[in-house]
């Protein structure tokens, strides 16, 4: 495995010019736009029994994964190509000690099945072209006595980080997944009792407004939702062969092919790793950005999109970007305009609802867009967006079709 890795072999002058705009560290601000990164953290708890498998005498397993992928356009060919310069992948699991001991001789077998050699600058650690790999146990991990968390009786814990050659992490970013852990779990929030609406014509007695935008619209754009990363990070497996049966968290190191995915069959892996970023590159906006743009020349909208993206769709769109997602489930600060009479919120589901109560708190109406249901393999599954309120207003489409009836309504055009 070589770096860079191509991701996308090569692309047009206009492909050229929109990284530039939009993904090169000058385009992103405070945020590195070409910097892809996710976090998650799975415990056993009484109130996430049912995916954790919590009870009385099985509990305190957890995993965590913490992944960055650094993108960057190869220009030392005869076409410039997209490329993953730099790789990093860290998982940590703790569990009962004989489950840690066995996944230690799994490791060890995957290690040999791709080829890994023992790195002769670094003990305990394995290279397999420019990536190494690094296995280490902790009786107590350095985190929880960080935090002063107690281990369990009987636990251990293993951590299995891969990475190219020459890359570090501040020690904040390597404390970043353990932060968010000491943050505790997210608490849901009650549902409220919202008004139903065929469409969004409610909203021309609001004008003008603000978006908030969650997944809805990049998936529209041919981007995968969210839940298609954590199947490629192995963050949860089906309960059944059913899709209504739910999820359930992989916690226990034997369930966890992850590791062993990288390790002996490395290529494809990351190829699979990489492939949610090369979508977002090529995606281009929808009608239903073209519309909000439309909206925004003409003054109905304001402000910039409240975005939950790293796709920049709305910034291709010539819309203003204020990108709001953390992981510590704090919220950045939102320049709603003085003259903002609602806020229209567009696929955006259970988390991150801090946004909306500002809006509240200002006096805006508060509009929704949304299927409320995701579909996974033709199957349509009920997902009631969690934060709705008395006296919000759902519209329950895709973001397209409503938005472009939208666009009639207010009489502009795209």
């Amino acid at each position: 495995m070589f770096l860079p890795h191509p991701v996308i072999d090569s692309l047009t002058p206009e492909q050229v010019r929109m990284w530039d705009a939009h993904f090169s560290p000058e385009a992103g601000g405070q945020r590195r736009p070409a910097v892809e990164e996710g976090i998650w953290r799975r415990t056993q708890d009484p109130a996430n029994r049912e995916q954790s498998g919590w009870t009385e005498d099985e509990s305190g397993r957890r995993r965590v994964v913490h992944y960055r992928l650094h993108y960057g356009l190869d220009r030392t060919q005869p076409m410039e190509r997209l490329v993953l310069e730099e790789l990093y992948l860290h998982v940590s699991w703790l569990a009962p000690a004989a489950e840690v001991a066995a996944h230690r001789k799994d490791l060890e077998t995957w290690l040999a099945e791709g080829r890994w050699r023992p790195s002769s600058d670094e003990n305990g650690s394995w290279r397999r072209g420019d990536l190494r790999a690094t296995i280490t146990e902790y009786p107590i991990h350095p985190q929880d006595e960080r935090a002063d968390r107690d281990t369990p009786d009987g636990f251990t814990s293993v951590d299995v980080t891969i990475h190219s050659v020459d890359y570090t992490l501040t020690r904040a970013a390597r404390n970043l997944p353990w932060d968010v852990l000491a943050g505790g779990m997210r608490v849901k929030e009650r549902r409220g009792t919202p008004t139903y609406a065929d469409d969004l014509s409610g909203l021309l007695d609001h004008l003008p407004f603000v978006v908030e935008a969650g997944c809805g619209t990049s998936i529209e754009a041919g981007i995968p939702p969210l839940h298609w990363l954590h199947e490629v990070y192995r963050v949860t497996a089906r309960t059944g062969n059913d899709l209504t049966q739910g999820y359930a968290f992989t916690l226990a190191p034997a369930d966890d092919i992850l590791i062993k995915e990288v390790l002996t069959d490395t290529t494809r892996k990351v190829n699979d790793m990489t492939s949610m970023f090369r979508s977002l590159v090529l995606a281009e906006p929808t009608s239903a950005h073209r519309v909000l743009k439309a909206c925004h020349d003409a003054g109905h909208m304001v402000g910039p999109v409240a975005t939950h993206n790293f796709d920049r769709l709305f910034a291709k769109a010539r819309l203003q970007e204020a990108f709001m997602r953390r992981y510590d489930q704090r919220t950045p600060y939102m320049p709603f305009p003085d003259d903002a009479k609602a806020l229209l919120v567009i696929g955006l589901h259970a988390d991150r609802r801090a946004v909306q109560a500002r809006a509240r708190e200002r006096g805006l109406k508060v509009f929704y867009l949304d299927t409320e249901g995701v579909t996974e393999n033709g199957v349509h599954k009920p997902y009631l967006i969690e934060g709705a309120r008395e006296g919000d207003v759902i519209v329950r489409s895709e973001a397209i079709p409503a938005l472009l009836h939208l666009a009639e309504l207010l009489k502009v055009n795209i």
